[in-house]
């Protein structure tokens, strides 16, 4: 039987998910990072994206997304404190689509360098839910 560690998914609104898995997956603001059992302990801040836990056993990976917040790895605990999360089948693409719209128009006008930066932010979290609908997608073909 392969190792597991445990994995926590919280969020303001509550617990995401709380359970086992082989291998975590999560958008570290300095790139995609994979976490095992026994990972040398770390924290680091979280940018909007996808967070994965594959179960391992041949079942399906678990998708969420993540709008930022921290991740906290222990040798067999993961803990993701999101500052807004929900499962990746629960994103609703033609919102996501609008608001990517929507912060490219803002861009474009550029008014300020307050909505500049906001529009940014914005841009990034709607590329990031589109992503990781996609790559719900992706698996569910396969």
């Amino acid at each position: 039987m392969a190792m597991t560690i445990h994995v926590d998914i919280v969020s303001a609104e509550g617990q995401l998910y709380s359970g086992q898995g082989e291998m975590v997956y999560a958008p570290a603001v300095m790139g995609e990072i994979g976490i095992a059992p026994r990972h040398a302990p770390l924290v680091t801040p979280l940018k909007p994206g996808e967070v994965r836990i594959d179960p391992g056993q041949g079942k399906p990976q678990e998708h969420f997304y993540v709008s930022g917040g921290l991740i906290e790895v222990q040798p067999f605990r993961v803990t993701v404190l999101a500052d807004t999360g929900v499962r990746a089948a629960d994103l609703d693409e033609a919102a996501a689509l609008e608001a990517k719209r929507r912060a490219e128009d803002a861009l474009a006008t550029r008014a300020s360098e307050m909505d500049l930066a906001k529009a940014q932010a914005e841009l990034a979290e709607a590329v990031a839910q589109l992503r990781a609908i996609e790559r719900l997608r992706k698996q569910k073909k396969t």
